[in-house]
């Protein structure tokens, strides 16, 4: 016999996880519980909804109970037990199952009442600038530690770091470097200084090629195209830790300030289950990117 859940009544709560599609609308993967409330105040915003949000932990603890799926929706009673479940979200579903269990309401509410118009991130200066880089074939994400430096600046400029089955597997093969502006920060690339570089180290028996880079020279004095380059990585095996450091400067979109920044990440050749993938790039069995495609 089903339990009674009078009286009627459900609440409904979005779940913040970790970003399936990085770089999708620009947003990429916060380093901080901080930066992923400001994601939940931004979704807000741009989606206009007034259901409330939670948010998992850096950990993603939540996620991984859940079973690490995308888009999943989960019912519970009031004594927090799981009535139902769905592995993808289908609204139709959801409501067949609220109205076997509360029963069904007076007047639903449909998708075209909701009046919800899908709002972009802040405008900010040029994009499409830069060529966008190409992998040779599908990449993944790697494991990304973010190494806070003594000035306390934000990380203006995220790492997005994948690299391909063969680096994975043996510890030698093809690494994609991409260093992506944060719209959260609404900062530009100032093109008026030295550009973006970056190196790259590991320890001994490692080789690196190129070890050491920089970004292209863009005649525009601002941009916010992302810096992204191609690493050739050879190691004995994948038991690998690399120290990448990148030097730039960040400029507010509101000319409020324009400084220098030198940020450091340790990166192992293993997968993070948590990374996500790129649409048209990570992700083994994808394709290329569209090159005329905007992130």
């Amino acid at each position: 016999m089903e339990r009674d859940y009078s009286p009627k009544g459900v609440r409904f709560y979005y779940l913040y996880k970790a970003l399936a599609h990085p770089e999708y609308n620009l947003y990429v993967k916060p380093f901080s519980m901080e930066e992923r409330l400001m994601h939940v105040r931004e979704a807000e915003r741009t989606l206009g909804s007034r259901i409330p949000w939670l948010a998992d932990t850096m950990s993603n603890a939540v996620r991984h109970a859940l079973g690490s799926v995308p888009n999943a929706d989960l019912i519970f009673d009031p004594e927090g037990r799981v009535v139902a479940r769905h592995g993808w979200n289908k609204p139709a579903e959801v409501r067949e199952v609220l109205q076997r269990l509360v029963g069904p309401v007076e007047n639903p509410t449909l998708v075209e009442d909701l009046d919800m118009p899908v709002i972009g991130p802040p405008p900010t200066v040029a994009r499409g600038l830069v060529p966008r880089v190409n992998p040779p074939g599908s990449m993944r994400a790697l494991l990304l530690e973010p190494i806070p430096g003594k000035s306390g600046a934000p990380f203006f400029a995220k790492l997005r770091v994948e690299g391909d089955k063969s680096l994975l597997a043996t510890g030698s093969g093809s690494m994609y470097l991409g260093f992506h502006l944060d719209p959260l920060y609404r900062v530009h690339w100032n093109n008026e200084v030295d550009p973006l570089e970056f190196e790259v180290k590991g320890a001994e028996g490692v080789t690196i090629t190129p070890a050491w880079g920089q970004g292209p020279r863009v005649t525009e004095p601002a941009d916010a195209d992302p810096r992204e380059f191609l690493v050739e990585i050879t190691a004995p095996d994948n038991d690998v830790t690399l120290g990448i450091t990148t030097r730039y400067f960040a400029c507010a979109d509101d000319n409020t300030f324009c400084m220098p920044v030198t940020q450091s990440y340790r990166v192992r050749l293993e997968a993070d289950r948590d990374g996500g993938m790129v649409m048209g790039r990570s992700g083994f069995g994808g394709g290329r990117r569209d090159r005329g495609r905007q992130p």
